[in-house]
């Protein structure tokens, strides 16, 4: 099989169920930002792979299963309203964020003021990936009308949470040193 089709050589891809639309299709986008977050977290993980620290084989478990749930969000994006969706998102993928963004939480120091995206790289790229989630939530938020599991929006907010947790957790677990905002600039 080859990777190219040469189907989007005039601008135009092709949704799950084949319907082609514009590639700056706001569906398109939404999707195609997921597909970029998943892709920073990567670059996040690949940092992680040059520590050692007691919780980087869990942490990268946890990770991995985000991406892969962050992938099939993509799937569900890219499915048009009415059409059969072979995986959907659910409530206890939340509720699974929730619980780790809790456990997590508890091993941090309280926040006292807003933090900078610093420290450790991998720290630094989970926060690009947080921005970039937020950004794949916009474009949703526009098609959530067309949308067959409003269930989508709520994990994409929450994982936007449990990023910014995550940036947090590797700064502490790494010894990577989180930047206060300075409020007299």
């Amino acid at each position: 099989m080859r990777i190219y089709t040469r189907g989007g050589d005039k601008g135009t891809t092709s949704l799950i169920y084949g319907d082609r639309v514009p590639k700056n299709d706001i569906r398109v986008e939404a999707y195609g930002t997921c597909d970029e977050a998943n892709s920073m977290i990567g670059i996040a993980l690949s940092h992680l792979r040059k520590e050692d620290w007691p919780a980087e084989e869990k942490f990268s478990e946890v990770m991995h299963r985000i991406q892969t749930i962050l992938f099939h969000v993509g799937a569900e994006l890219a499915t048009p309203k009415g059409k059969d969706v072979k995986w959907q998102v659910t409530k206890e993928h939340i509720e699974e964020l929730e619980k780790q963004i809790d456990a997590w939480e508890d091993e941090l120091d309280p926040l006292e003021n807003f933090i900078l995206p610093s420290g450790h790289q991998a720290s630094a790229a989970l926060h690009s990936a947080r921005t970039i989630i937020r950004r794949a939530e916009r474009s949703a938020v526009v098609i959530k009308d067309e949308l067959n599991n409003p269930l989508v929006l709520s994990y994409l907010n929450r994982l936007s949470d449990f990023l910014f947790v995550a940036a947090r957790y590797v700064n502490k677990m790494t010894g990577g040193k989180e930047t206060p905002l300075q409020a007299d600039v």
